[in-house]
């Protein structure tokens, strides 16, 4: 009885989101509207649960606002790096391929890198190796790997290790 007590209340946000979301959705207040919106609210918490396999580990946040201003300058430099690559004459890119080790083992800190890589223009994050120990990359200029590696790692890794430990 515990066990079910404690699954409901961890599921009360979720439903309560789902709840709202639907009647938004719906645009309407009526009886068949807020019917289903309660359906799904009482539904998708408890599939959700079930397809969880890892919960997300918050260690320390104090790397937050810091990586919050590197990846605003990093998003802002790559933008003007992009747009002199697009104005640059034709045969002077040099894309790539790299695969960057992880020390991240949290599925949630690798999610985490994974997107902060594909939210700087000029790179976008393709696969993770099953065993989650390798992120492919593709760059779109690719200067040297060991320092795409490097710097990916000391901008964007570190920092999230300490947030997701």
């Amino acid at each position: 009885m515990k066990r079910l007590l404690k699954r409901l209340v961890r599921a009360v946000p979720l439903s309560l989101a789902v709840f709202a979301t639907g009647l938004l959705m719906s645009g309407q207040l009526a009886a068949g509207h807020i019917a289903l919106a309660l359906l799904l609210a009482l539904t998708i918490p408890h599939v959700v649960q079930r397809l969880e396999r890892e919960s997300a580990h918050i260690g320390s946040l104090r790397p937050l606002p810091r990586l919050a201003a590197v990846m605003l300058h990093d998003i802002l430099r790559s933008n003007i790096n992009v747009a002199r690559l697009v104005l640059r004459p034709r045969g002077t890119l040099r894309p790539g391929w790299v695969w960057i080790p992880l020390d991240l083992t949290n599925i949630h800190g690798i999610t985490a890198l994974a997107s902060l890589i594909t939210l700087t223009p000029g790179t976008v994050s393709a696969e993770l190796s099953d065993d989650r120990r390798y992120l492919l990359v593709h760059v779109l200029d690719m200067r040297d790997p060991e320092t795409e590696i490097a710097e990916i790692k000391a901008r964007y890794e570190a920092p999230l290790r300490e947030i997701f430990p």
